[in-house]
Order: structure tokens, then C-alpha cells, then sequence
């Protein structure tokens, strides 16, 4: 509870606002007015965050308290002018509900939990959701670009280095509702509906034994935003290279009926990844252009129950930086998204809740490849090489019991069942101009995964929290096919209409406990196990980045994982939080990219197995609020991610995984000056990672294998001019430092990126 402590010596009528950190409005907030022997007097705030309360002339003292906020003062204006109040959010008063799937504060929870709140979020310079999520030291994508540059398919998550690929090891919800992509598990970014999100939550840990499939390496929930009346929150800027950028969301109410109206847009005319050293003839900008429109319907019944439907349609188009010189096709790639959710809440007898959620997704992706041979000069001839079209569907469903079965036991069991269908059309080009077609593959197949959970989380004294959790998964690929007939239509050797049928099952148990040494003090610990599936994918779909061609295997098996964690938690002073946490992953047979052969610059992998790698490492954050207007966090993680036993190719053994560095770190400082102008700081350091598996390529004249370290500064200033609207200026990567993304080609991140924008947030009602 926060509370501001105002003495009231005489009989007057007291009004004002009520304001979190980054100005937004609280409404709900509680202003109560008590003393010795007299009733308390009480009001809340409205949806503007404003309030009135008339006291008569007894020894009242005032009290303002909010859901979430921490301690403050405030004083009367003896001018008789509204009071401007100010909460700071409490930094033991976080609610998640992605690690449990029931809602726990953060401190009853055995394990790292992360939360990126709304104030964070527009604290960022960033233009897109992923990079705002890279001040979690643990998070990345496949490579070091963001989804600005980053190919759809290599945007997938890795939470702590558990096997980072194009493939998510995290399963990432909105809502509760998967997100990630059906037929590949990676993620689109631009996707998710920024202006309506409320925070961010990212569980990272194994969360594989309640979500099942992607969720091996973690989970990572986009939470909307909820509101008792109505609201609008506009966004619009403009950036370096061309980059206008519009998020708009508004919230509708009317009696018992609500829905939320989300919408975006986002173009770039992009960089030149390619080092200037290396770029040739082929060479031009990255260059990305998205739109999304995204809505809600919810009706509340008297008796508590709810029911609520969600739809979106997504659109993305992307030139990759390169252009054949023979008839000048850019490689490109588009995406067209629908989804759609529909989920009731009911409350049942004996404290007991039921939800129930249906989802389904239709995606078309496009997608083209560029060869470029070897030529002199280097990178001056480029020819098309394999024309793709990806289309894939889902449909699921789950279902979810919960009951506090007694003071000290909340138990929850449930299922889910998603059913995925798609196929790889691939047009492959001849060798000399890449022209004319000359191989055609359909490659693809259903892949159908059903798992029940049960969970029960015990306190049978408040200072301890027992987990205990266990899943069960069974999944099945059916009607899985290659394909593949010449120019002339026949079948080649490859040809192979029907494909084995394949079935497996997993148990997957999870154990935790929380200890509440004292008050300020907490350690935890957790042993469990997961799985993730292999994707359609990966079972059936290949693929060409630069002189790298990656073949797809339909004999891959589920990747299993071993985790172990241990953390403490410590809160030295109701400012200051500090964590610590040591964890030690084994996973087994993970899928990854393997080198078969070379041949000059041209490489062929596979994707393949892995015998046993090891992910161990720390991870420590600390942030301390030592003004109800200043913040300064930082957060570190040591990742040991080596490859300890592949029978198949000994040569791997003790290599370090691909993508994932030893060392990252981040540092925030958010500034709050509301008469001159808002700051926030974040500063982003990574050490060195490599780029393959073999950990032998290097950055020509480097010599030192694998991609440098690197970092960056980025920055945003922010000043409310009127009510409700705001101007702000950004940067990214403010000194303009030159990080690495990959070789063959040496590939570039992005470079200093400006924008100015203006934010809308209107404090009065709607009609």
C-alpha cells in the first residue's frame, strides 16, 4: 500500500490527481481520510485519475494507496490548488501469471520472473517490441539484428542460451494465446499490439511442464491492458531512413460490454548490412514495411462470469538487403497473418474457476533466395536460387481448472491441444541465371500435439511455497510428404510421396520451493524437465542465407531438457531489489545446424540432433528507485553453452554454441523532471559469440574467430507539453558504434537511428 501522510487542521474540500512516474493517470486509486474515534471518510478516483474529498475540522489524516504502487509523501498546497500526486510502483508488488499459470506475486514465485511494464515501455526509444525487450539481459533473437532487419525466419527467442535458432525454445503468448508462428515457431515482432499492451512478462525458466511445446527455454506472455472506462492512447513518429511509425488503441465501454480497438503501421526504408568492405553490385538496403489491426469484444455477466473474443490481421513485406544483377529481382519476403481467440471465465461453486479458450491462426508466407558466387569482383553476380510459398494453419484449443482447495493449497489442472498443417512449395532455380525452374518440391505434413498438466501450489507455513507440477504430452506427424518432380514433371530420386508416420510421448515434472528467510530476504530453488518437438520446419523445409544452404531432416526427434536452478531475492530497503539465480540446463538431441560440407565459400548443413550440450551460467539484476521520480537497474547473465557429447560428429565437442555470448549486460536510468523533461538511459553490452558451429569463422582481418563485442547507448527525452499530450525524441545506438551480426557475408547492426514523435493519451471520457 502506498500512503502520503497530510495533517488537516481546518475544514476544507481537498481535489486533485493521482499519477504513477511517467504521468499516466491512476484511476481507482483510494484517497481515505481517518483519526482517532471518528469515521473514516473515502473516495476513489475517477477515470481520469482526479478525486474530491470534504473533511470536516477533526484530526483527519489522508492516506492514498493503489494496487501495485509503493510509499510517498505529499502536502497540502496552502494556495487551495489541486493537488499533483505522485505513486511509485512498489517493487515487491509485481503480479505475473505467465510462470504459474494462476496469478502469484512475483515474490511467491521460484523463479526468475522479469517484468516490462507499461512506464519501461514507453521509456524506450525502441520502434519495435523486440528491442524493447533486450534490456532482459537474457532475451535475444536467432542473431544480433532485430526484427527491423532480421529475416521472419530467423526471429525466433532464446531466453539464457538454450539453443538459440530460427526457432523459438520459448513459447511466446498474447494473453495466454500462443504467438508464435505454427509452422516454424518463430516470432513476428511487428505482430503484437504495442499501444495496448500493459506490461510484458518473461518467465526464464523452463515452463514446458505446464505450456508444453516452445515453452522448453521459457515463456514470455504480452499482457493488454484493461481499463474500468474508457481510454485512448496514441502514438506517432518518425524516424532516420524514412521510418514513420503510428500505434493507436482505444477502449470502448457500455454497460457490460467492452472492446479494445488496436491498431500500426511501420516502414522503413532501411540500411546496407553488408560491410562496407565486402558490399557489391548485389548489395542494397534491408527494408521492412508492416500494418496490424487488432480487436477485442468482451461481455461481463452479473454473477461474475466472462466472455471475451479476439481477431487480428497482420501484413508484412521485407527486402533483404540483396538484388539479383541478372534480371534485378530483389530476395524479398511477405507475410499475411489471421488469428483469432475466444475464451470464457466462469466461476464455479466452492471458490473454484473455470476457463476455457478456442484459437486458430492462417498464415502465408512468401519467400525468395539469393545465390552469390564466387566472382571477381567479390559480390558482383547474384542470381535467384529457390522461390518459396510457405502457407500453414492451427487450430487449438485449452482448458483450465483452478481451485484454492484450502487456505494453504491452490490447485489448477488443465489441457491443451493444437493440430498444425502446412507445406513447403519450393520452385528451384537453375544454376546459371536463376530464372527458370528446375526442381519442384512440396514438402510438408500435420503435426497434431494434446497435453494434460496438474499443478498444486502449497503454503502450509507463510514463509514457504511448495510447486508441484507434471505434464504429460503426446504428439504425432501425420501425412508427411516430399514432393519432388524436374522441369519436365517427373519424379526424381527424391520423390517420396509418403513419409513414416511418427508418434511420441513425454512426462515432464517440476519441483520448487520458496523459503521467506525475512522479511527483505528470500532463496528458492527447482529441478524439472521439458521437451520441444521439432517444427514442420524443420522436419520438412530448407533454406539458403548466403553461400549457406540448410537442408531439412523429417527423422528429427524432440529435444529433452534437464534444468536445475537456485536463486535468492533480496530487498535491502522498499527502493531496492536485488536477485541472483545459478542455473545448469542439459539438453539433449537439441536440433541444430550441422556442417556436412565446404567447398571454397559454399557450405551445406543439415539440421540434425545434437548429442548432450551443457547451458550453465548466472544471472543477477538489480534496480533501485531512489526517488519517486528516478530508477537506475542493471541486470547481468554468464552463459556457459558448450556442446559435451555428439557421437555423430566428434568434432564438436567442446564448442560453444552458435549465437549465444558468454557475457551480457544491460543498465537503465529513467529520470523524471516533470517541469523540464523526462530522461531515460539503457545501455545494452554483449561479449563475443559465434557464428557457427565449428567456431572457426572470423571477421576478415580480425583473426580472432567468432563476432566481436559490442555496445550500445540509446536514449530518449520526453516532455508533456498539455494535457495528455506529449513530445519526445530517441536514439538508438547513440554513438553510432559498429556492432557484428554475421560472416560470410560480414553483416552489420543497425547503425544510430533518430526519431521524434508525439504521444496522445487524452484524460477525458469518450462518448
Amino acid at each position: 500500500m502506498a500512503a502520503g501522510w497530510l495533517s488537516v487542521a481546518q475544514p476544507r474540500t481537498i481535489s486533485g490527481t493521482v499519477r504513477d512516474t511517467t504521468r499516466a493517470v491512476i484511476p481507482g486509486a483510494v484517497i481515505s481520510a481517518n483519526g482517532p474515534g471518528v469515521q473514516e471518510i473515502s473516495t476513489t478516483t475517477d477515470a481520469e485519475g482526479r478525486f474530491t474529498l470534504t473533511l470536516p475540522a477533526a484530526g483527519y489524516t489522508l492516506v492514498i494507496s493503489a494496487p501495485g504502487f509503493g510509499a510517498m509523501r505529499a502536502a497540502l498546497r496552502g494556495d487551495g490548488e489541486p493537488l499533483d500526486i505522485t505513486l511509485t510502483p512498489a517493487l515487491d508488488a509485481s503480479v505475473t501469471v505467465t510462470a504459474g499459470r494462476i496469478q502469484q506475486r512475483s515474490t511467491d514465485i521460484a523463479a526468475t520472473v522479469s517484468v516490462v511494464d507499461r512506464s519501461r515501455l514507453d521509456q524506450s526509444p525502441a520502434t519495435v517490441t523486440d528491442d524493447v525487450l533486450r534490456q532482459v539481459p537474457a532475451f535475444s533473437l536467432f542473431r544480433r539484428s532485430s526484427s527491423v532487419a532480421a529475416h521472419p525466419t530467423a526471429q525466433g527467442v532464446s531466453l539464457r542460451g538454450i539453443g538459440p535458432s530460427g526457432v523459438s525454445r520459448t513459447l511466446v503468448l498474447l494473453d495466454g494465446t500462443p504467438f508464435n508462428d505454427p509452422f516454424g515457431g518463430w516470432v513476428s515482432w511487428m505482430r503484437a499490439p504495442r499501444a495496448s499492451l500493459e506490461r510484458i512478462e518473461v518467465a526464464e525458466g523452463s515452463s514446458a511442464n505446464l505450456f508444453g511445446n516452445y515453452a522448453m527455454g521459457g515463456a514470455i506472455n504480452l499482457v493488454t491492458r484493461t481499463a474500468a472506462a474508457p481510454w485512448v492512447d496514441a502514438m506517432v513518429q518518425y524516424g532516420e531512413r524514412q521510418t514513420p511509425v503510428i500505434d493507436a488503441a482505444v477502449v470502448l465501454h457500455s454497460g457490460r460490454w467492452s472492446a479494445v480497438i488496436d491498431t500500426g503501421g511501420f516502414r522503413t526504408d532501411g540500411y546496407t548490412v553488408v560491410a562496407d568492405d565486402e558490399r557489391g553490385r548485389v548489395d542494397e538496403n534491408v527494408s521492412a514495411e508492416s500494418r496490424r489491426l487488432y480487436g477485442s469484444l468482451g461481455y461481463g455477466f452479473s454473477h461474475g462470469a466472462t466472455i471475451q473474443g479476439r481477431a487480428d490481421v497482420f501484413d508484412e513485406s521485407r527486402r533483404n538487403g540483396k538484388r539479383s544483377t541478372i534480371d534485378g529481382t530483389p530476395e524479398q519476403n511477405d507475410t499475411h497473418w489471421s488469428s483469432f481467440s475466444g475464451g470464457v471465465r466462469a466461476l464455479l461453486p466452492a471458490g473454484s474457476e473455470l476457463r476455457a479458450t478456442a484459437f486458430g491462426d492462417r498464415v502465408r508466407f512468401r519467400s525468395n533466395f539469393l545465390a552469390v558466387p564466387a566472382a571477381t569482383p567479390a559480390r558482383s553476380v547474384g542470381r535467384m536460387t529457390l522461390n518459396q510459398f510457405v502457407p500453414s494453419s492451427s487450430i487449438g484449443a485449452s482448458a483450465q481448472w483452478t481451485r484454492a482447495a484450502s487456505r494453504w493449497s491452490v490447485l489448477a489442472s488443465g489441457l491443451d491441444w493444437r493440430r498444425v498443417v502446412g507445406e513447403s512449395r519450393e520452385d528451384g532455380l537453375d544454376a546459371q541465371t536463376g530464372t527458370r525452374v528446375v526442381v519442384r518440391r512440396v514438402s510438408g505434413g500435420e503435426q497434431q500435439n494434446l497435453g494434460v498438466f496438474v499443478q498444486d501450489v502449497i503454503t502450509p507455513v507463510p514463509s514457504l511455497v511448495l510447486t508441484f507440477a507434471i505434464r504429460h504430452d503426446r504428439w504425432t506427424n501425420v501425412n508427411g510428404h516430399n514432393l519432388e518432380t524436374d522441369e519436365a514433371g517427373t519424379p526424381t530420386a527424391n520423390n517420396r510421396p509418403s513419409l513414416e508416420d511418427r508418434t511420441d510421448h513425454l512426462t515432464t515434472p517440476r519441483l520448487s520451493a520458496l523459503y521467506k528467510a525475512a522479511v527483505n530476504i528470500s532463496i528458492w530453488s527447482s529441478v524439472g524437465w521439458a521437451f520441444r518437438a521439432p517444427t514442420l520446419n524443420e522436419l520438412y523445409r530448407q533454406f539458403r542465407v548466403g553461400a549457406v544452404t540448410t537442408l531439412a531432416n523429417e527423422s528429427l526427434g524432440a529435444e529433452r531438457l534437464r534444468s536445475v536452478e537456485a536463486g535468492v531475492r533480496l530487498t535491502p530497503q522498499p527502493s531496492m531489489l536485488v536477485r541472483a539465480a545459478w542455473f545448469d540446463n542439459a539438453l539433449t538431441d537439441a536440433v541444430s545446424n550441422v556442417t556436412l560440407t565446404t567447398s571454397g565459400n559454399n557450405i551445406l548443413q543439415q539440421r540434425q540432433n545434437l548429442g548432450l550440450t551443457r547451458v550453465r551460467g548466472v544471472q543477477a539484476d538489480v534496480e533501485w528507485r531512489f526517488s519517486p521520480l528516478a530508477r537506475l537497474s542493471a541486470a547481468y547473465v554468464y552463459n556457459d553453452a558448450v556442446v559435451r557429447e555428439f557421437e555423430a560428429s566428434p568434432a564438436l565437442v567442446g564448442k560453444e554454441l552458435p549465437q549465444v555470448p558468454r557475457h551480457r549486460a544491460t543498465l537503465q536510468l529513467f529520470l523524471a523532471r516533470p517541469r523540464i523533461a523526462d530522461l531515460s538511459v539503457d545501455v545494452l553490452a554483449a561479449g563475443r559469440q559465434f557464428d557457427d558451429d565449428l567456431n572457426v569463422r572470423a571477421i576478415p582481418g580480425r583473426g580472432e574467430p567468432g563476432l566481436p563485442p559490442f555496445a550500445t547507448v540509446n536514449v530518449l527525452v520526453s516532455r508533456r507539453v498539455s494535457r495528455g499530450l506529449s513530445l519526445f525524441v530517441g536514439a538508438q545506438n547513440l554513438f553510432d558504434q559498429r556492432s557484428y551480426a554475421g560472416t560470410l557475408p560480414t553483416t552489420l547492426g543497425a547503425p544510430r537511428t533518430v526519431t521524434a514523435g508525439v504521444r496522445w493519451r487524452p484524460l477525458t471520457r469518450l462518448p
